[in-house]
């Protein structure tokens, strides 16, 4: 344990928190242990003894607070993940998420870019599409010929690694609607981008899907993918449903902390950037 980085890791932590103070955003706090996670392929959630899950994100719980009225939140917290453990990964990691309502996934990645230069990890940021980025480096097409295996392949052996050549930030834009269960459609895309600095992947942007009949049509399909997986199968966060049509259009991110300290420190492991590791 490095305690150089853990006052370092306060003060980044601290900072962050003025940054969106400042900004007129409301601090929340949302349940840890949860009924319904959201079902994703290739992410796991702890199981409770006593029931319910471990969140790997506050996001449903977030968003039931946009359609309760709130505008702009933001949460700070732990977040759980099985089956993650490496220099990037943690089974217990923390997360920052935020949300704007009347917003679009351009507005939060202005928030984004904002807030690097606020801590210091300014500097150019490149915007690449993510067609762009597979026909370019690996060759083909996820529109013309779509195969989950083979993108979530290339992603990890092919585009990040270029992505770390470039160096710097950069945003790969614009997903393929099988890639983003939560994300709006808009020309053929999914409004869905993730922010990478030095090739090391740091958060994760949608604007928000609020059609709660399309978006339990995405989670069911969802949960047929990690059934034929063999993953856990998760119960529906029936009142996540209920509560989409008032939450209106809104965009929201998961940033990850630990990683982000990491890029800011120049910290090798994850585990070196928290406490008790």
């Amino acid at each position: 344990m490095n305690t150089d980085l853990l006052v370092r890791r306060a003060a980044i932590v601290s900072a962050m928190r003025r940054f969106f103070d400042s900004r007129g955003f409301l601090e929340v706090e949302t349940p840890v242990r949860i009924a319904a996670p959201a079902p994703e392929t290739n992410i796991d959630c702890p199981p409770v003894s006593t029931g319910g899950f471990l969140r790997a994100s506050p996001e449903l719980q977030m968003k039931k607070l946009l359609a309760a009225g709130l505008d702009r939140i933001y949460q700070i917290g732990p977040c759980f993940r099985d089956g993650e453990k490496g220099s990037r990964h943690n089974p217990e990691f923390t997360m920052i998420e935020w949300y704007r309502k009347g917003e679009d996934y351009l507005a939060i990645a202005e928030d984004l870019e904002a807030l690097l230069k606020d801590l210091g990890l300014g500097g150019p940021v490149r915007r690449i599409s993510v067609r762009e980025a597979y026909v370019d480096f690996a060759g083909w097409d996820p529109w013309g010929d779509w195969d989950q295996d083979r993108f979530d392949f290339d992603m990890a052996t092919v585009i990040e690694p270029r992505l770390k050549e470039i160096g710097g930030g950069v945003f790969l834009m614009d997903y393929p609607v099988a890639a983003s269960s939560l994300a709006i459609v808009k020309d053929g895309h999914a409004e869905r981008w993730e922010f990478y600095f030095d090739g090391i992947e740091l958060a994760n942007c949608f604007t928000e899907l609020c059609d709660a009949v399309e978006q339990r049509r995405r989670f069911e399909e969802a949960k047929k993918e990690r059934l034929a997986l063999g993953e856990a199968d998760y119960p529906l966060d029936v009142e996540f449903f209920r509560a989409l049509p008032s939450m209106g259009s809104a965009a929201g991110v998961a940033l990850g902390v630990d990683r982000l300290v990491m890029a800011l420190t120049g910290a090798k492991a994850i585990t070196d950037v928290r406490a008790g590791e």
